[in-house]
């Protein structure tokens, strides 16, 4: 019988860090998303000692931490990554109840919400409002049981959905320029939202 360490010397560079990064999301609870260059990774480390953001290079030898985004008061639960107009930025949703937003190329943060009552579960960026109306618009839901979108540019609140307990998660269609967007809450609903015409799908 080959032992593991056989197997391992057939292992690419790559699929070596791939089973790296695997084991990192199952046991340290990581959220991740990759970048435009496809060879740095955002990781959100979520510890209620450590709040931040940060990013790594991580198919280049070695590797090594190349940004950090520092500012919450508690820990971080989600981060997105998106681009407008080649400018590359990143969200941020916190138990200290606000959603930021950083610019990637300047390491720093560009524009806080504080609209909700309570945590910040989940972050993120709309690309419905992107394609279809040119505006940066960042999506969140919370504690507070609402799902809220802020447009970062123009620094205001847009539209409210609500549930009737805590959102835990929420995500955009990949169809229709993401016009839909799904929502899971502790009210034991999943719901789907028409973020054209603001309402409920029936």
């Amino acid at each position: 019988m080959l032992s593991l360490d056989f197997y391992s010397l057939l292992l690419s560079k790559e699929e070596e860090t791939q089973i790296i990064i695997y084991h990192w999301i199952r046991i340290l609870n990581i959220k991740l998303g990759w970048t435009k260059d496809f060879d740095k990774l955002v990781v959100n480390y979520v510890s209620p000692f450590v709040p931040v953001a940060i990013m790594f290079d991580t198919f280049r030898s070695p590797s090594k931490l190349i940004k950090k985004f520092t500012g919450h008061d508690h820990r971080v639960w989600s981060i997105d990554y998106s681009i407008f107009n080649d400018c590359q930025f990143i969200c941020s949703g916190s138990s200290d109840n606000t959603v930021r937003v950083w610019d990637f190329n300047n390491n720093k943060q560009i524009q806080s919400f504080n609209g909700h009552s309570n945590y910040v579960y989940c972050v993120k960026f709309s690309p419905y409002h992107y394609y279809n109306h040119r505006q940066n618009v960042i999506c969140s839901s919370s504690y507070d049981n609402t799902i809220r979108f802020w447009d970062f540019k123009n620094n205001e609140q847009l539209q409210i959905f609500t549930h009737t307990d805590s959102v835990n998660g929420i995500e955009f269609s990949p169809f229709n320029g993401g016009r839909y967007l799904c929502s899971g809450s502790s009210d034991k609903t999943v719901c789907l939202w028409d973020v054209e015409k603001s309402k409920l799908l029936s």
